[in-house]
């Protein structure tokens, strides 16, 4: 039975795309047959994250109003034979996502797939409410900052009010959270939430952490998911959070600060 996994926050900026792009990477790397679709209609950015920018043709609205069947909108992913992107719109309006529309594409992928994942534009109105309707999972990603975190909570309630699952009374969405550009240094010096506290303002189950990296943006800027950064601890942290999704246990890494050797401290060094 195929799942749809929502990624979202509520606050822009936060690294859902990126997270959206490397953890349906993690999915199809582990031999599942995934598609992450873009919900960003107007400001489309995962294509670019996933190197495929120059292969779009048709986006999610084609297939919405009928000018294009879902197959030839899918981008087959450079990376991985079993992942495919549906791209967003550059040129549309949000409204032009209906929840009809996207009810339908998604019956049609469940039939092929074994992941869907949703990436949600920064906000709550219309682009992302059509992005987490039909979740039955959700990744809730947030930074250690106090406005990042309170945006989050405010997801969480809407997923618990106004998603499909909570309209028609069946099992409540199964919440996930990942904390990204975490930095323990700066929790140690009292410059960014640690863990503990996101988890204790939230209270939702921690499913990863991102270590804070200059490795990403470099990703992004050669069109290549995260995860795919070779020997990087961002490249890590993802595939440990990919590995915990798939129900493996495996231990928390990057939440503690790096001891410094007495050698390191008296001579410098890296």
């Amino acid at each position: 039975m195929a799942k749809v996994i929502v990624v979202t926050s509520g606050k822009g900026g936060v690294g859902k795309t990126t997270t959206s792009a490397s953890f349906a990477s993690g999915l199809a790397m582990r031999g599942n047959k995934t598609v992450v679709i873009d919900f960003d209609v107007g400001l489309r950015n995962l294509d670019l994250i996933m190197g495929c920018e120059r292969r779009v043709v048709f986006d999610i609205i084609n297939v919405i109003n009928g000018d294009a069947a879902l197959s030839r909108a899918l981008i087959k992913d450079k990376h991985c034979d079993n992942l495919f992107v549906l791209p967003a719109s550059q040129t549309r309006d949000k409204d032009a996502l209906s929840l009809e529309g996207v009810e339908r594409i998604i019956n049609e992928l469940k039939e092929t797939f074994d992941y869907i994942v949703c990436d949600s534009p920064a906000g709550i109105e219309h682009g992302a409410f059509s992005a987490l309707y039909f979740a039955d999972e959700a990744l809730v990603v947030t930074n250690p900052e106090v406005s990042s975190v309170r945006d989050s909570d405010r997801i969480l309630g809407i997923l618990a009010a106004k998603s499909k699952r909570a309209v028609e009374g069946l099992d409540p969405v199964k919440e996930h959270l990942l904390v990204t550009r975490y930095n323990p240094s700066r929790v140690a010096a009292g410059e960014m939430l640690s863990v503990d506290d996101i988890q204790e303002i939230l209270r939702i189950p921690l499913l990863g952490v991102i270590p804070e990296s200059e490795s990403v943006l470099q990703a992004s800027n050669s069109g290549t998911p995260a995860i795919h950064i070779d020997k990087s601890d961002v490249a890590e942290a993802y595939k440990d959070m990919v590995a915990r999704f798939m129900g493996d246990d495996v231990p928390m890494r990057f939440v503690a600060a790096e001891k410094v050797s007495l050698f390191k401290r008296l001579f410098g060094g890296h």
